[in-house]
């Protein structure tokens, strides 16, 4: 079992307990105008995901699939619009992009072929890393998420559910 499985399951796990049971509300609340809300960054961290796995394994996605690689980027690290509108993000289609890239990477950061360490690909930041330097940044992507979602999620002006008001 690779070292980056291990980091990318722990910080990965963190982060879909601090997202899980946020409803519609929540996922699209704003921080400030430039920030991702916590549903943007799930569906950025599932992007990044299928991105990197698409490239590593030289898949070709279904439109689906391809939609949700372009969170990796697409308002995120340039200047093109989310490619989800926040009617769109729903619990339901976090939940699902988030299962779709664990079933892309997971077997990646698992038990990972050499020749999947030694494939060339384009970083979702530009520039060209190998694969090894792709599970390094996979097992570390959710983390640098779970940090900016909590700050989201203690801000004093989260809309709060009844529950969480107690």
């Amino acid at each position: 079992m690779a070292r980056s499985f291990l980091t990318w399951e722990l910080v990965r796990g963190r982060f879909l307990q601090a997202i899980e049971g946020l409803d519609a509300t929540q996922l699209n609340w704003r921080l400030h105008p430039r920030a991702l809300t916590i549903g943007e960054m799930a569906l950025h961290v599932a992007g990044v995901e299928v991105f990197f796995a698409a490239q590593l394994l030289g898949l070709e996605l279904d439109p689906q699939l391809s939609r949700l690689s372009k969170a990796a980027t697409d308002g995120v690290v340039n200047d093109s619009p989310f490619p989800f509108g926040s009617s769109e993000v729903t619990p339901e289609l976090v939940a699902w992009s988030l299962e779709q890239g664990d079933r892309m990477v997971r077997p990646l950061l698992e038990d990972p072929a050499p020749w999947i360490l030694e494939k060339q690909i384009v970083s979702a930041l530009g520039p060209v890393i190998d694969g090894a330097g792709a599970l390094a940044r996979l097992a570390y992507h959710p983390g640098y998420h779970h940090g900016q979602a909590h700050l989201i999620l203690t801000a004093p002006d989260f809309p709060k559910s009844e529950e969480q008001r107690g």
